[in-house]
């Protein structure tokens, strides 16, 4: 399996960078994914920026600024910083939240990203918790670098695919910008489910890896959580570099995907600190 992930010119090179890199490396040569120990997800861009790491894509799943995540003032500032980072770093940017929460950042996308397209992730089985509406869908927005490559051609079925091969494929399907998926609730998703009390069905992120890379393409989730990005690159046949601030979760995502921790030198820490 290869991965993205460029060579630190020499003169750019410490010992320390080396020694990160190297341990990334070898990581997602032996298992297609690195999982770094716990870092603020500003810390982390800041480490695959010094490492000139470039992957394809990077999915942003903060917290809500609701619920149980809790609430800040200068969310939109933080927001907005967090998408000037992946779009610095990544062609394509997934960033996830509630509609009424994505829908303020559409006319502040930071340069150089640009707005591709607004998805849906619709559910009919959400536990109904008050009188009124009952919640049944997640909002994502796809942004990406102008010109970015998209790869519709990966959800073609058997029948379109022979059309493709034979050059008889009038127009390129690609699937709609609505993604239809259970909420992972009572018995649903129940041997995916690690405990987290966020955690998203494999079967959504895969969507999103699919349209943005290829095989070999390095994905980047800052914000990993349980995991889920990391399960549906490697199922793909993408690489992964997975991150949380979280000493609970890091550990959850190893147990999920049978992968320990790369170790960051101490002197490293300091400086993505």
């Amino acid at each position: 399996m290869t991965s993205d992930l460029p060579a630190l010119e020499a003169s750019n090179k410490t010992a320390l960078t080396i020694e990160i890199e190297q341990a990334i490396r070898a990581s997602i040569k032996e298992k297609g994914l690195a999982i770094l120990p716990p870092l603020d997800v500003q810390s982390s861009f800041d480490l695959i920026t010094q490492l000139n790491i470039t992957p394809k894509t990077t999915i942003l799943d903060p917290w809500y600024n609701k619920g149980t995540g809790g609430t800040r003032e200068d969310y939109k500032e933080h927001i907005i910083d967090l998408l000037k980072a992946a779009g610095m770093v990544s062609e394509h940017v997934f960033f996830w939240g509630f509609p009424e929460i994505v829908a303020r950042f559409i006319e502040c996308i930071p340069e150089p990203l640009e707005l591709v397209t607004w998805l849906t992730w619709y559910y009919k089985n959400n536990p109904s918790v008050i009188r009124g509406w009952r919640s049944s869908q997640n909002a994502c927005l796809h942004l990406s670098q102008p010109g970015a490559k998209l790869y519709p051609e990966h959800f073609l079925n058997a029948a379109q695919k022979q059309l493709q091969f034979e050059k008889k494929l009038r127009y390129m399907p690609g699937p709609t910008s609505v993604i239809e998926e259970a909420l992972m609730v009572g018995f649903v998703g129940k041997k995916q489910r690690t405990g987290h009390p966020a955690q998203k069905p494999v079967a959504v992120f895969s969507k999103l890896i699919l349209m943005t890379t290829k095989e070999g393409d390095l994905v980047f989730d800052p914000m990993s959580g349980s995991g889920t990005t990391g399960d549906a690159a490697r199922q793909l046949g993408r690489t992964a570099i997975l991150s949380d601030v979280s000493e609970e979760y890091t550990q959850m995502v190893e147990k999920r995907l049978g992968i320990e921790r790369i170790i960051i030198p101490s002197e490293l820490e300091v400086q993505v600190a």
